[in-house]
C-alpha cells in the first residue's frame, strides 16, 4: 500500500511537471519576407539597392529580404515575377517598375490582397501603390540638359540617349526636352533607344561619333555610357562633351580622366533602404506621410568629384 501511494503521489508529480514544460514558450516577433524586384539583374546601379535593402533588414531585424528580377529587362518577365511574389503572399513588395502603367494593374491586385507594394526609382503613378521613393524625374532631366546648355553657352548639336518605354526614363526625357527647346541655339540631331543594353550604348556611340562628326554634347538620361569603361572611347571629349545620368563606378574615375563633363546621381543604397524602412513602417501601421518622396539628386562636376568619391566609400563600407 505504501508503494502504490508512493507511485501515485510521483505520478501526480510528474504529471504536474509535464503540464507546466508542455507550456508553448512566447512566439518570438514574425519575420517579415519583403520581395525587393529591380527592373534587371543585368543593370549595375541596382546592385548598390541590394547592398542598401539588405542592411537595412539587417538593422531592423526579423526581415528577410528577397531579391528577384529578369536577367534584363523585359516587363512581360517582370510581371511574371511580380505576379508570382503575389501569390506566394509575402508580407511586402518595393519594384523598380520597368513600365509603370503596364504593371498598375498587378500592383493593384497585390494592394487588393493585402499585400503592400511600394515603388522605387521607377514609379507606377497610376497605381495604387502605397508610396514611392526616388528622384523626381522630369526635375532631374531639367536640371542635366541645364549643366549641358550652361557648357555649351546655349548653342551646340547635342545627341540624347535613352530607353524607350519606362516612365522614369520618359519623364527625364522630357525634362531634357523641356530645357533644351527654350534654347533656339542647340539642336537635337537624334534621340536614341539604348533598350536598357549597356553593349548597345557603346554600338550607338560609335556609329553616332561617324554619323555626326561635329556633335557638341551627348546627354544620357540612363547610365549606360559610364558604366563600363570602354563606351566613350570613339569620343574625342575635347570636341563632344558627355553629360550622363549616374555617378556609379566607374563613372568619378572617367569624369576625373576627362571623359565625362557632368554627371547626375541618385540615391542607389537609399533605394533599397528606403523601400524596406517603409514597408517596416506600413506594417507596423504607420503609413507614409506623403505618397511621393524626392530623394533628390548629386550633381558631380570636376569640381566636387573628389569629395563625391569619400562620401561615395563610406557608403560602401555602410557608414
Amino acid at each position: 500500500m505504501r508503494r502504490l501511494l508512493t507511485l501515485l503521489c510521483l505520478g501526480l508529480f510528474t504529471s504536474a511537471c509535464g503540464g507546466g514544460s508542455s507550456t508553448p514558450a512566447p512566439a518570438g516577433p514574425k519575420t517579415l519576407r519583403f520581395a525587393v524586384i529591380p527592373k534587371a539583374l543585368d543593370i549595375p546601379v541596382f546592385n548598390y539597392a541590394r547592398i542598401g535593402a539588405e542592411r537595412k533588414a539587417k538593422e531592423l531585424g526579423n526581415i528577410e529580404v528577397i531579391w528577384r528580377a529578369p536577367e534584363s529587362a523585359d516587363q512581360l518577365r517582370q510581371k511574371e515575377v511580380l505576379e508570382s511574389f503575389i501569390s506566394q503572399r509575402v508580407d511586402g513588395i518595393a519594384i523598380s517598375c520597368t513600365n509603370g502603367d503596364f504593371l498598375a494593374p498587378v500592383i493593384d491586385k497585390a494592394i487588393a490582397a493585402g499585400i503592400p507594394v511600394i515603388t522605387w526609382d521607377a514609379d507606377a503613378p497610376t497605381s495604387q501603390r502605397m508610396a514611392y521613393y526616388g528622384v523626381d524625374d522630369f526635375k532631374a532631366g531639367q536640371r542635366l540638359a541645364q549643366e549641358a546648355v550652361d557648357a555649351l553657352g546655349g548653342k551646340g548639336k547635342v545627341a540624347l540617349m535613352t530607353s524607350l518605354g519606362s516612365y522614369n526614363l520618359q519623364r527625364r526625357l522630357d525634362g531634357v526636352n523641356d530645357v533644351l527647346k527654350q534654347h533656339a541655339g542647340v539642336t537635337i540631331v537624334e534621340t536614341f533607344d539604348v533598350k536598357e543594353d549597356i553593349v548597345r550604348a557603346g554600338e550607338i556611340i560609335a556609329t553616332a561619333t561617324n554619323r555626326y562628326p561635329d556633335l557638341d554634347a551627348w546627354i544620357s538620361v540612363g547610365g549606360w555610357p559610364i558604366m563600363t569603361r570602354n563606351a566613350l572611347e570613339p569620343v574625342d571629349t575635347a570636341r563632344t562633351r558627355v553629360f550622363s545620368f549616374d555617378t556609379i563606378p566607374p563613372a568619378p574615375e572617367l569624369l576625373k580622366a576627362g571623359k565625362v563633363h557632368t554627371l547626375v546621381g541618385q540615391k542607389y543604397f537609399g533605394w533599397g533602404s528606403e523601400a524596406i524602412r517603409l514597408l517596416s513602417e506600413i506594417k507596423a501601421g504607420r503609413m507614409p506621410p506623403q505618397k511621393v518622396i524626392d530623394s533628390g539628386v548629386d550633381v558631380v562636376n570636376r569640381a566636387n568629384v573628389d569629395a563625391y568619391l569619400v562620401e561615395w566609400n563610406k557608403l560602401e563600407r555602410g557608414q
